[in-house]
């Protein structure tokens, strides 16, 4: 079975990343859609409301399994059976992180692969930070999220305001 990882904090997942999820889930036998807990950022929803959130925005792609966890990547990757990493790429600057995140990995497990995909152009332009900040100033995030989910994240943005 090949299995795919695609870690993230989507907090909160974007129509971007749906695209990445799709798109990759058939490359994959199983795609594991995987939140990262970052002890550097501090959330706008908890790792069990972003697990939620994506399970109801990928319910309609068969393939996918979404989870959480910390720690390093690779060891997370391995538990899963998998040496396949997916990373949605937006821009000439995703990229440069990206890739020495790749390398890393990639000199602490050789056997790791990372998959580099590029998000349509039509969403190249949303990130999680400019949702939030486009709803925290009451602009519409219609289109640019998950319909199921806009509500919960713009209640959730005013809140927190």
């Amino acid at each position: 079975m090949r299995i795919g990882v695609c870690p993230g904090s989507f907090d909160p997942v974007t129509n971007g990343h749906l695209d990445i999820f799709s798109r990759a889930s058939k490359m994959f036998d199983l795609l594991i859609v995987a939140v990262f807990h970052n002890p550097n950022k501090t959330p706008l929803f908890t790792m069990q409301e972003r697990v939620e959130m994506l399970n109801q925005a990928t319910k309609d792609i068969p393939n996918i399994k979404v989870d959480s966890f910390s720690g390093l990547l690779n060891d997370y990757v391995r538990r899963q059976n998998s040496t396949f990493i997916v990373r949605g790429l937006r821009a000439l600057s995703d990229f440069e992180y990206e890739f020495q995140r790749a390398l890393l990995i990639k000199k602490i497990d050789p056997a790791m692969e990372t998959i580099f995909m590029m998000t349509s152009s039509e969403y190249s332009f949303i990130s999680s930070s400019g949702i939030k900040e486009l709803a925290k100033f009451g602009g519409t995030i219609s289109g640019l999220v998950p319909e199921c989910l806009e509500e919960k994240i713009i209640k959730r943005i005013r809140e927190k305001s």
